[in-house]
């Protein structure tokens, strides 16, 4: 009952003041015992402040504690998981990062291929601004004209003939030379030899031509334009078809090679000219090793061309698509030694003809004249060999047909000529005068397709082709 009394004396003490704020509230306790509590707003204090610790820093107090007891968790019952974890992403990040340098150092190989290329590039465009200032401070001199003999049957040749040596030890002929002005000679003494006028037969074009069989070039009729390259890199190059051609590809498979740069080897193969025309490849090989310039050719299923740099001639089997053959042609000079008069390294030019295999080159021991070599076309092996009397340098192109070495005058006159004929069969070879078109002014190609009886050529970014007349010559 005090309990009683003294709550009922706080009631009176504090009713003014407390008012209505004043609850009472009775209930167990946790031990089952009842409990009463009696709350009193204070009618001066809006709180009841901690000691030393204002609001905000209990709420953190708080929240830190929560904290502490996640981390404690965490690191208490996954520890071991934690651990294997750990040493499985290391090994991630270093697989990532073994991936990403091996990527640097290929693009780093990648730029430093570039950056030869360029350099190439760069010093090809010096060497021909150096020939262009050389051209420019040479003199123009005036060539006397050339001495014939007086006599009704004899010839004198047009402008764009030259003459050619005859060694028949008659001492007493004619020394002239005439020299087509697209010619280059960094030594014109030693490019022109001494020979006799001899007559040139016109071309027979009023009896029938020589359709089935053999017979000597009468006629070549204006270039038929096929495509257009793309870029720089198509200036000059090579194409071809397979007079023979084996499976997997047809007769009607074009081929194609751009030969501008220091690593030539990509060679570029469509279903047929129509496709060659529309620019759509249908095939792209990466040959094993580099081209030298536009002297390759297609035979019996297998790209013959010249290595890179050497005199190393290699046969690229088309179905296995590795190299099946390989041979030194003897004696011959490459990289600029004896390349036709428009340069591009074309000292060994690779051709065929309804006889098989060939090679137009040069040696030291021939001193600059044409010599031309048959093959086996299965080891490259020499069968036989012919040196001519016409300088490789004094002359454009040259191709063969029937056993024929024909050469073309002029790679940047629009209308020359072919100008000599060497036949392999009587070892003799003469001057001749059949018309020839450059459309485009830079002709570095020229090569005789048997099977389809055409003159393929590639001039100044263009690929042309010519059709040809086979008679007899009179």
């Amino acid at each position: 009952m005090w309990f009683w009394a003294v709550l009922c004396a706080s009631c009176l003490l504090m009713g003014t003041q407390a008012q209505s704020s004043a609850s009472f509230r009775r209930a167990n306790s946790g031990n089952g015992r009842c409990q009463y509590s009696f709350t009193v707003d204070s009618p001066t204090e809006a709180s009841c402040p901690s000691p030393g610790l204002n609001p905000e820093m209990a709420a953190m107090k708080s929240r830190l504690g929560l904290l502490e007891a996640l981390v404690a968790r965490l690191v208490g019952g996954e520890a071991a998981s934690d651990s294997s974890q750990g040493s499985g992403s290391q090994s991630g990040l270093q697989d990532s990062y073994n991936q990403v340098m091996g990527e640097n150092a290929q693009l780093q190989r990648e730029k430093q291929r570039l950056d030869r290329q360029v350099q190439d590039l760069q010093q090809r465009l010096e060497e021909l601004r150096q020939e262009a200032e050389r051209l420019k401070s040479r003199p123009c001199t005036q060539q006397p004209p050339p001495r014939v003999p007086q006599n009704d049957n004899s010839f004198r040749p047009g402008p764009a003939l030259s003459h050619f040596v005859s060694r028949t030890g008659n001492t007493q002929g004619d020394t002239s030379s005439l020299r087509d002005p697209a010619w280059h000679y960094p030594n014109p003494g030693y490019q022109e030899l001494t020979a006799v006028v001899t007559e040139v037969s016109a071309p027979n074009l009023e009896g029938p031509a020589d359709i089935s069989g053999c017979g000597d070039l009468v006629w070549v009729e204006e270039p038929e334009m096929h495509r257009k390259a793309d870029s720089i890199a198509g200036k000059y190059g090579v194409w071809m078809q397979d007079p023979e051609a084996t499976e997997p590809y047809g007769p009607d498979m074009v081929w194609r090679i751009d030969a501008v740069g220091s690593d030539v080897r990509q060679l570029f193969g469509y279903e047929n000219m129509d496709q060659l025309s529309r620019g759509f490849p249908t095939k792209v090989l990466l040959l094993p090793e580099a081209v030298e310039s536009t002297g390759a050719t297609m035979y019996r299923g297998s790209l013959y061309y010249q290595r890179r740099l050497s005199r190393t001639l290699l046969r690229y089997d088309l179905l296995s698509e590795n190299i099946a053959a390989r041979r030194d042609l003897p004696h011959a000079g490459f990289h600029g030694i004896f390349p036709y008069s428009w340069g591009g390294y074309t000292d060994i030019d690779l051709a065929i003809d309804e006889n098989g295999l060939w090679a137009i080159y040069s040696t030291n021991k021939a001193k600059g004249a044409i010599v031309i070599s048959q093959l086996d076309p299965h080891n490259l092996e020499v069968k036989g060999t012919w040196e001519t009397k016409i300088r490789k340098t004094s002359v454009a192109n040259a191709f063969m047909i029937c056993g024929k070495l024909y050469t073309v005058a002029s790679y940047t006159s629009p209308n020359t000529t072919v100008n000599y004929m060497y036949d392999t069969a009587t070892s003799q070879g003469k001057t001749i005068s059949v018309p020839f078109k450059n459309r485009y002014r830079y002709n570095s190609m020229v090569d005789y397709n048997p099977a389809q009886r055409k003159l393929n050529a590639w001039d100044n970014y263009y690929i042309v082709s010519y059709k040809v007349r086979l008679g007899k010559q009179e």
